[in-house]
């Protein structure tokens, strides 16, 4: 499909890569973003409309699909880390990391998918990860998030096929933002990540395998589990 003359709405579009959405979206000629976040008033970028949207907030979502009913592109963006390791720590960041990324995703996807039907099928894209795949003893919890969410994708790809949806996953491992600053490891550019699913939606293609990281995991996945383990 089209992103130029489109209508977005992007989770999470205040910071990191759902503001590099946002940009991508109005460079590319969008006719209108909705950022839909949890505060209007951390929103600094010009030419978009905010929305107030906290996935987990079911009367904000539902809010949020009345007020972008003529949304095309549906951007689910937002989702957090905040698990425990794998022996330690409070499992409350687990389920809260279940709660955004995976059923925070799969509400905003139901509410949004009768309004993508009405504008003739559109676009649902997730943002997903290389931890959808890779296991990791550091942060298990997050790649179980991702995971479901990965799962979901290919639900929502096969359920909302009918419809004319186009659903795209989109996976990438560290992200140069706020989030991993801390982290002295390779890291793709936020903007790139929103390029080149720009270009996926406008092509038409379902997987988004942003870097090197990513195809490799990806193609391991018919190997043993040890391939899908980083050093330890």
């Amino acid at each position: 499909m089209e992103v130029k003359g489109s209508v977005a709405l992007v989770t999470g579009a205040n910071r990191g890569i759902g503001l590099a959405f946002t940009r991508a979206l109005l460079a590319r000629g969008a006719a209108k973003v909705y950022a839909g976040v949890r505060d209007p008033e951390s929103v600094r970028e010009p030419g978009v409309e905010t929305l107030r949207l906290d996935v987990t907030d079911e009367d904000q979502i539902a809010a949020a699909a009345v007020a972008a009913s003529d949304a095309t592109i549906v951007i689910n963006n937002a989702g957090i880390q905040a698990g425990p390791s794998l022996l330690e720590g409070s499992l409350e960041g687990a389920r809260r990391e279940l709660e955004v990324n995976y059923l925070g995703t799969w509400a905003v996807s139901r509410a949004f998918a009768p309004v993508l039907a009405a504008g003739g099928g559109g676009a649902l894209v997730n943002m997903l990860s290389v931890a959808s795949w890779r296991v990791s003893k550091r942060w298990p919890s997050y790649a179980a998030s991702k995971a479901a969410e990965w799962s979901l994708t290919n639900a929502l790809r096969v359920g909302l096929r009918p419809q004319g949806t186009l659903v795209v996953g989109v996976h990438v491992g560290f992200v140069d933002t706020d989030a991993t600053v801390g982290l002295d490891v390779p890291k793709v550019p936020a903007a790139e990540v929103a390029a080149q699913t720009m270009d996926a939606i406008s092509r038409d293609v379902p997987e988004v395998l942003v870097d090197e990281v990513s195809r490799r995991v990806r193609a391991a996945l018919s190997g043993p589990v040890e391939l899908l383990d980083p050093a330890p």
